[in-house]
């Protein structure tokens, strides 16, 4: 057995001491005090640029607090959730029922189209697109509560998709939506849509007027002119509910979307709200839109007719017979001749009548651009009608008569 002596062991123990300090400082569990000139190259180190720190844009603190309201929204979000406080009581979902027949000729209700709709009137009147009422056999209003009602459709628009409809509030003291001017709309003005898309309770959308004027073609073949295009979202659902602007004022009735998939892509259109305010008052009182109209059977040209008469031009309405005592006979026009009838499938068409080719600047390539032209003239507005008799380009005014019963468009 060796022994070691005092000096052996006493230089042991101090190096094992030392290996065990070191070691415990390498792994960090023991860790040795700063001086002043380690903490300095500590702070150098870390604010040194091979240092990985956060890359962030630092706002001061004054700054920040400017952006917010006294409620902790930004002026934008105020704005917005002001608005929709203000109108959303006064957009209204719109369901219809409709009938069909079955085998045995027997009337079967079945569920229609739904949308929404903008209380106008205290009195129950409401705002909405045609296309939401068209063909309803039964109309329903359900408002901001929950509470349903049984409505009626007053009078429908088809050539603006515009209808007004009514229910009976029964005391209540309806929201409604005040109407505003879409006359000095700009392109980037701010937007806000209000409706039941889906089927979902009254939803908010906030975007901007992409585009003013654009002439959208419906459904029924007619051309609405100067729509209202929009980025704020607008889905199945929305039809009828209000574009409003940043007052909370109606500037728009949101009618169609463009979309492959049947969902909002950031293309939407609305009816401007000046249009409603020109034919909501004839809706109410009449029922229809009195619109005035020139005294002729107009017959669209086709190529088989072009080329079978022989016509100077290959587009434009054919004066097929004028009324007798009416306006156009009064200004020149000339109807064909009985003589010269041929027949076009059920149609009767009377050749050597005058062409008209324009009606008020509006160039009349197809029966839809003739109505397009006269949308916005009443009974007793004039309008400018350039017409071809045979060869030679002609023009003569018209004053307006009344658009019967039988050429209002379905």
């Amino acid at each position: 057995m060796k022994l070691y002596s005092r000096r052996q062991v006493v230089f042991f123990t101090i190096s094992s001491a030392l290996l065990v300090l070191l070691l415990s400082v390498g792994f960090g569990i023991v860790r040795l005090p700063l001086t002043n000139e380690t903490r300095l190259e500590s702070a150098t180190a870390v604010s040194s640029p091979e240092t990985f720190a956060l890359q962030t844009n630092h706002v001061r603190t004054d700054e920040s607090v400017a952006l917010h309201t006294g409620n902790g929204f930004s002026e934008w979000e105020a704005e917005n959730i002001r608005i929709y406080e203000q109108r959303n009581e006064a957009v209204v979902n719109i369901s219809t029922e409709t009938v069909s027949y079955n085998w045995f000729l027997e009337p079967v209700p079945r569920p229609g189209t739904s949308g929404s709709g903008s209380i106008i009137d205290r009195r129950g009147y409401i705002l909405t697109n045609a296309h939401v009422v068209d063909r309803a056999f039964k109309v329903f209003v359900t408002l901001a509560d929950g509470t349903r009602f049984a409505g009626e459709v007053v009078g429908a628009d088809p050539e603006n998709d515009l209808a007004v409809i009514r229910f009976d509030p029964e005391g209540r003291n309806l929201v409604t939506i005040p109407m505003g001017s879409s006359a000095d709309l700009r392109v980037g003005q701010k937007v806000l849509a209000i409706g039941n898309p889906f089927a979902l309770d009254r939803t908010l959308t906030v975007g901007i007027v992409s585009g003013l004027g654009r002439p959208i073609r419906t459904a029924n073949d007619l051309v609405i002119r100067d729509m209202i295009q929009t980025d704020a979202s607008i889905n199945p659902g929305n039809s009828g509910g209000p574009l409003l602007d940043a007052a909370g004022l109606m500037i728009g009735i949101n009618t169609v979307i463009y979309s492959p998939s049947g969902g909002s892509i950031g293309i939407g259109f609305a009816v401007p709200v000046d249009t409603a305010r020109r034919v909501v008052p004839d809706l109410i009182e009449f029922g229809t839109v009195r619109r005035g109209w020139i005294d002729i059977v107009p017959r669209q040209l086709f190529p088989q007719l072009v080329q079978y008469a022989d016509l100077p031009v290959s587009d434009g309405i054919l004066v097929s017979q004028v009324v007798q005592g009416g306006n156009a006979e009064a200004a020149g026009l000339r109807g064909g001749r009985r003589a010269s009838a041929v027949r076009y499938g059920g149609t009767v068409i009377y050749l050597g009548g005058d062409i008209i080719v324009e009606v008020d600047g509006v160039p009349t390539r197809s029966i839809s651009n003739l109505y397009e032209a006269l949308e916005d003239k009443r009974p007793g507005d004039e309008v400018t009608v350039v017409y071809m008799r045979g060869n030679a380009r002609r023009e003569t005014t018209v004053r307006l008569s009344e658009r019967p019963e039988q050429f209002q468009w379905d």
